[in-house]
C-alpha cells in the first residue's frame, strides 16, 4: 500500500464517550456505518454524539471493491429495528440523524419499506428532527424509490462513487445511469426534496471525468454534493491510484458551486454524511433563497 502523505494523518480521538457510546450501540443491537466502513471521522464524530445509523443488517448483498462492509448472506429483516433506531435518536438528543443501510438485492423492495418505517419512526417519537438517508439503488425500482421519497426525508442521498469508467472494476454489480436515475427521479417525484450524492477520488479517475460526473448530477437536479479520498481499508480492496492534495478538491468545490450546487463538502476527509447536518441547511438557505 502505498505511504499516506502528510495531509491524510488524522488524530483519533478515543475516550469514555466514544468507548460509552460504541457500548452503547453493541447492547442495543444498533449499527453504524462508521464502524463497518472504518470510516477516519468515526472518533470525532462518535465523540460528539453523532452517528450514522446503518439499517438492514450488516452483511451486503453486493461486493462492491472499495467498500470495508461486509459481503456475506443477508439476516432477516428485524421488524422492531426501526422503533429501536428511533429511541436511540430520541436518547441522545439528536436533532438531525443520517441513516443509511447495506444493499439488500434480496429483498423485494431492497428493503425501501424498511427505510420508510424508520424515517416514519423518527417523526413519531422525535418530532422536529431532520432526517437524512442514504440509500441503495434499489435496482432502479420506481415504486421502491417512491416509498422512501413519500416517508419525507429532509435529505435523500445516493452515492455514484467514481466515475463510469471504473464501475466494472470497482463496483460491477451497480450502473452508473441507474445511479442517476435515482437522483432524478427523486426531483420529479418531489421538487422541493433535497438531493444529495458524492463521489470518491483517487481510484485512477481524471479531472475531466471528475467534471463530467459533476455536470450529469447537476443536471439532475442535484443540489448537495461530497467529494473524498478514497482510503483502501486492506489489501483485498481496490488500490489507491493516487492520494489527491487538498487543493485539487477546492479546484473541484469551486466548480461545483460554479455548476450550481447548493452545497459542496470536498476534501480528503470528506465523506457522505460528515457534516451532514451543516451542509442540510446550507442547502436549504439557498433553496429558499431562490424560490424567494
Amino acid at each position: 500500500m502505498q505511504t499516506k502523505p502528510p495531509w491524510l494523518r488524522k488524530h483519533l480521538p478515543a475516550g469514555q464517550a466514544v468507548k460509552a457510546l460504541e457500548n452503547e450501540f453493541a447492547q442495543l443491537g444498533i449499527h453504524t456505518i462508521c464502524r463497518e466502513a472504518w470510516c477516519p471521522n468515526q472518533g470525532e464524530c462518535f465523540s460528539r454524539g453523532v452517528a450514522t445509523f446503518l439499517i438492514l443488517g450488516n452483511a451486503c448483498t453486493r461486493n462492491c471493491r472499495f467498500c470495508n462492509v461486509r459481503h456475506a448472506p443477508p439476516q432477516p429483516l428485524d421488524p422492531d429495528e426501526p422503533e429501536r433506531l428511533a429511541g436511540e435518536v430520541e436518547k441522545l438528543g439528536l436533532e438531525y440523524a443520517v441513516i443509511t443501510s447495506v444493499t439488500r438485492d434480496d429483498l423485494p423492495d431492497g428493503g425501501a419499506g424498511h427505510f420508510a418505517e424508520t424515517i416514519r419512526a423518527i417523526r413519531r417519537r422525535c418530532p422536529g428532527v431532520g432526517v437524512e438517508v442514504l440509500i441503495p439503488d434499489f435496482l432502479g425500482d420506481r415504486s421502491a424509490l417512491e416509498r422512501v421519497f413519500d416517508a419525507a426525508p429532509e435529505v435523500l442521498n445516493h452515492n455514484v462513487e467514481t466515475v463510469p469508467r471504473l464501475y466494472p472494476s470497482v463496483r460491477p454489480q451497480a450502473d452508473y445511469r441507474r445511479s442517476l436515475g435515482v437522483i432524478r427521479r427523486a426531483k420529479e417525484k418531489k421538487p422541493r426534496l433535497l438531493t444529495k450524492s458524492g463521489i470518491m477520488l483517487g481510484l485512477g479517475e481524471t479531472p475531466d471525468e471528475v467534471r463530467q460526473v459533476l455536470g450529469d448530477l447537476s443536471a439532475q437536479g442535484c443540489d448537495i454534493l461530497t467529494m473524498g479520498q478514497y482510503l483502501r481499508p486492506s489489501e483485498r480492496h481496490f488500490p489507491v491510484a493516487e492520494y489527491i492534495p487538498p487543493e485539487e478538491f477546492e479546484k473541484h468545490a469551486v466548480k461545483a458551486l460554479e455548476m450550481g450546487f447548493a452545497a459542496v463538502a470536498s476534501g480528503p476527509f470528506v465523506r457522505s454524511s460528515y457534516m451532514a447536518k451543516e451542509h442540510y441547511e446550507r442547502a436549504k438557505a439557498r433553496q429558499l433563497k431562490r424560490a424567494g
